[in-house]
C-alpha cells in the first residue's frame, strides 16, 4: 500500500493505493485547508483499512511545483511519516500526476492519437503558470518552466498537433492564446488518485528520495518570457 499525498494546489487530497487500485481517497477543495484536514484525512483513510502508517509500503507526495505553503506542509508530513515509520518517500512531479488525470479525460472524451500534446498548467500569479508538455505516453518533451501566457505562447508548435491544456492555470489562458487547435480541460481538479501509477511505477523502480535531505521542488527562479523552444 502506499499513501499519497497532494497538496500543491487549493485541493488537500489524500489517496491509498495498492498495485492495481485505489482503495480510498479523501479530499478538499476547500481553500487553505491544508493545515487542519490533511492530518486528519490521513487518519481517517488509515482507520478505515485497519492499518498503521509502519504497514505501508511507502508514501508518496506531490514535490511540486505549486503553492509554497501547500508543498511545505504536504512534503513535511509526508517525510515525518516516512522517518518515523522507516518506510521510503516518493516525490512526483505536480505536473505528471496532472497529466495522469488528463490522459484519462482525454480518453473519456475521444482525445486520442499519437499527434497530441499535454499542457498540465498550475497557476503563479496573474498570468504566469508553470508550466510542462508531455506526448501521449507520458514522455516529457519539454521540462517544467515558469512563464508568461501570451498570445504567441506555444505557437512555435505546429497547429496540425492537438494541445489539450489543464490545470488551475489553464482556464486564465483561454482567451488568451492565439494559437487554433487547443483543447481546454477546464473541469479537471488535481487529486492524489492520479499519483496511484506514477508512484507505483516509481516504487517498483526504486526512485526514492533521501528523507534528510528532500525538499519541495519550487521552481522560484522564474523568467518572464514566451516559450521559443521549438518542439515539432
Amino acid at each position: 500500500m502506499i499513501l499519497c499525498i497532494e497538496t500543491a494546489t487549493p485541493v488537500c487530497s489524500v489517496a491509498l493505493c495498492d498495485s492495481e487500485k485505489v482503495v480510498s481517497i479523501r479530499e478538499s477543495h476547500e481553500n487553505k485547508s491544508h493545515a487542519s484536514l490533511l492530518t486528519v484525512f490521513i487518519l481517517d483513510i488509515l482507520k478505515e483499512q485497519n492499518l498503521k502508517t509502519s504497514d505501508l509500503d511507502a508514501v508518496a507526495v506531490s514535490k511540486g511545483p505549486g503553492s509554497y505553503t501547500g508543498l511545505r506542509i504536504g512534503v513535511s508530513t509526508a517525510k515525518g511519516i516516512a522517518y518515523g515509520s522507516g518506510i521510503p518517500l516518493i516525490g512526483i512531479e505536480t505536473t505528471r500526476l496532472l497529466f495522469e488525470g488528463m490522459k484519462i479525460a482525454a480518453d473519456f472524451n475521444g482525445d486520442v492519437g499519437p499527434d497530441i500534446v499535454y499542457c498540465p498548467m498550475i497557476d503563479a500569479r496573474r498570468m504566469e503558470v508553470f508550466y510542462c508538455l508531455y506526448d501521449n505516453n507520458g514522455k516529457k518533451i519539454k521540462e517544467i518552466e515558469a512563464g508568461i501566457i501570451e498570445g504567441g505562447s506555444f505557437s512555435e508548435i505546429s497547429e496540425e498537433i492537438k494541445i489539450i491544456f489543464s490545470g488551475d492555470g489553464s482556464s486564465k489562458c483561454r482567451e488568451v492564446m492565439k494559437r487554433r487547435n487547443n483543447v481546454f480541460y477546464d473541469d479537471l481538479i488535481i487529486s492524489a488518485k492520479y499519483m496511484h501509477y506514477p508512484a507505483i511505477e516509481a516504487f517498483k523502480e526504486n526512485k526514492t528520495e533521501d528523507v534528510a535531505y528532500f525538499e519541495p521542488f519550487y521552481l522560484k527562479n522564474f523568467l518572464a518570457t514566451i516559450p521559443k523552444n521549438k518542439i515539432f
